[in-house]
């Protein structure tokens, strides 16, 4: 990303703030996210462009070298073996910037992150009517 001191507010600001071929992958990764989470918010947090659903859902950057994938750390950990030829760490994963992007391994995460967050918020929201009864 170019280093301005003006933060992006939206997603289109962010990708348009990179190189045309970065610029192009981060479409074609958000592209992904939104079908494989037609229901979730985009916004920027963390300063990066994030996907919302009942919670964050995953987060993309671009840096010089790699494009960052942020499922957390239960998307790591649920797909660690397919996701073993890339650096990872906790709740992150680095795709080399000059090789194609696993768009179909995205599309699985992304689907195993909204499905954990619809579970979460219901459980969230049985304890909560539990409570108030």
């Amino acid at each position: 990303m170019k280093n301005d001191s003006i933060l992006p507010k939206t997603i289109d600001e962010y990708i348009a703030g990179l190189s045309a071929d970065i610029g192009e992958k981060l479409e074609a990764l958000r592209s992904t996210i939104r079908k494989a989470a037609p229901g979730a918010e985009e916004k920027i947090s963390y300063a990066i462009p994030t996907f919302y659903m009942k919670g964050n859902l995953v987060h993309f950057a671009a840096f010089k070298n790699h494009i960052g994938f942020y499922p957390g750390a239960s998307g790591v950990e649920a797909f660690r073996e397919e996701l073993s030829r890339y650096k990872t760490s906790k709740g992150a994963v680095q795709f080399p910037a000059d090789k194609p992007l696993p768009l179909s391994l995205v599309s699985k995460i992304v689907k195993y992150r909204v499905q954990q967050n619809l579970e979460d918020a219901n459980t969230k929201a049985s304890g909560k009517m539990a409570k108030s009864k």
